[in-house]
């Protein structure tokens, strides 16, 4: 199939997701949209807590308004910094969100394991950054596939051993087109992945130079594992890990390769990213900064608030968090207690407990003063209430989450809502 062809297909799956019909798969949808598409549903622009327009709770939104600041604000914060940007598509494995980032300048999406590059090739992603080892040999094969299919199609990914550059060599053998590598380093002892010398990394080097399967096309890493991590110890991770770019380079290990990939970047700490990046020596070939962080799409109300970089540089701006989940208050059993209906299927849970943000009652809206959750049940939030707090049975209560990459994923189809509740979207993720 030509390049064309396989454009034309890719752009007809993300345009088939709005054909999708509405049924009982989708939590929190009203049911008499069944066995409407999902584009007549949101021309429909339903709201959220009109009673008769149907949605059920638990039911979690993405804000309109907050989704498209933080598109807009990471593509101006790479441009600024002169970094490329890949963001990590596991957080939200939802392909019109990979779509949209790449609209606001994205290099590509980077992904984890072989099926959500699956996911992505299927919507016509055409860069993607693997940021982890592939040793799988049907995911290999399949790779070496998509690229011999496509000429345009642009796929990188980790290596760290020998061995593995033996497994992935012994897949592809014959294939029409190397699989381009990097070199992970890992972030110290007892982090994660990655090779834990400068010579180890040079012998792994040298093992891809010995095979035509591969080519060696850079060097990676993930700040974020970083032992005991605070602003000098990842400024000094980084800076090994541009030195051992460099260092591969002087040894001639990068070939015939158009640009050398330097990558790192999750979303605590690519303000450090951003800082070690701009003094990359010059090397033999134009170098690119390949920046990683995924979470900002939704950003959070929890893990993330705290940790973002744009704390430390507010002059940089603001991420906004654009989830929130919609529970009603279905038993006040005592004075200093109520239950909710969302619970560990529908909310985050393995970073923060979700907090109670505001009540609605009547079309009224107001803080949640006084109320606090304090556990999850399978489908129950476990709130405690103050004196002051104004709560009842049927109450609405808006949640905020904490960690996107595990709120995404219990959800199949998302709403998108104005700040009035008007539905004008619906998200479709493929975990």
């Amino acid at each position: 199939m030509s390049t064309e062809a396989l454009a034309r297909q890719a752009a007809q799956r993300l345009a088939r997701l709005a054909e999708e019909r509405v049924d009982h798969r989708f939590k929190g949808l009203p049911p008499d949209a069944d066995g409407l598409t999902v584009a007549e549903l949101a021309a429909q622009r339903r709201n959220l807590f009109r009673d008769g327009d149907g949605f059920t709770t638990p039911v979690l939104a993405l804000s309109a308004e907050r989704l498209a600041h933080n598109l807009a604000l990471m593509e101006t914060y790479t441009a600024r910094h002169g970094l490329a940007f890949a963001p990590h598509g596991k957080t939200s494995m939802a392909p019109q969100l990979f779509h949209r980032q790449i609209e606001h300048g994205a290099w590509g999406i980077t992904l984890a394991v072989p099926h959500q590059v699956r996911v992505a090739r299927a919507f016509g992603v055409r860069r993607v950054f693997l940021a982890n080892e592939l040793v799988d040999a049907p995911a290999l094969r399949w790779i070496a596939a998509e690229l011999a299919a496509d000429p345009e199609f642009r796929f990188v990914c980790y290596v760290d051993s020998v061995r593995g550059v033996e497994l992935m060599d012994t897949a592809l053998r014959g294939a029409a087109r190397p699989v381009d590598v990097v070199v992970e380093l890992g972030a110290g002892e007892g982090a994660r992945t990655g090779v834990r010398t400068e010579a180890e990394a040079e012998e792994v080097a040298a093992a891809v130079a010995a095979v035509p399967a591969l080519r060696l096309v850079g060097v990676a890493g993930y700040e974020g594992e970083v032992p005991q991590a605070d602003p000098e110890r990842v400024r000094a991770y980084l800076r090994r890990l541009v030195a051992l770019a460099a260092g591969l380079d002087r040894a001639g290990r990068f070939g015939a390769v158009d640009e050398i990939v330097v990558s790192a970047g999750g979303s605590a700490w690519f303000d450090a990213v951003a800082e070690v990046f701009a003094g990359i020596p010059a090397l033999s070939k134009p170098v690119l900064k390949l920046l990683r962080s995924g979470a900002y799409v939704s950003h959070d109300d929890g893990h993330y608030r705290r940790l973002t970089p744009f704390g430390r540089v507010p002059e940089e701006g603001a991420l906004e968090p654009a989830f929130r989940l919609w529970a009603r208050v279905v038993s006040r059993p005592a004075a200093g207690q109520a239950f909710a209906n969302a619970g560990k299927r529908d909310a985050a849970y393995d970073l923060d407990l979700p907090t109670a943000q505001v009540v609605r009652r009547d079309g009224e809206e107001r803080p949640a003063a006084g109320i606090t959750v304090t556990g999850l049940s399978d489908q129950h939030t476990w709130l405690r209430t103050d004196p002051e707090a104004d709560v009842e049975v049927g109450d609405w209560i808006g949640f905020g989450l904490s960690h996107p990459c595990t709120s995404f994923d219990k959800w199949q189809l998302i709403p998108v809502a104005e700040a009035d509740g008007t539905v004008v979207d619906y998200i479709r993720t493929f975990f």
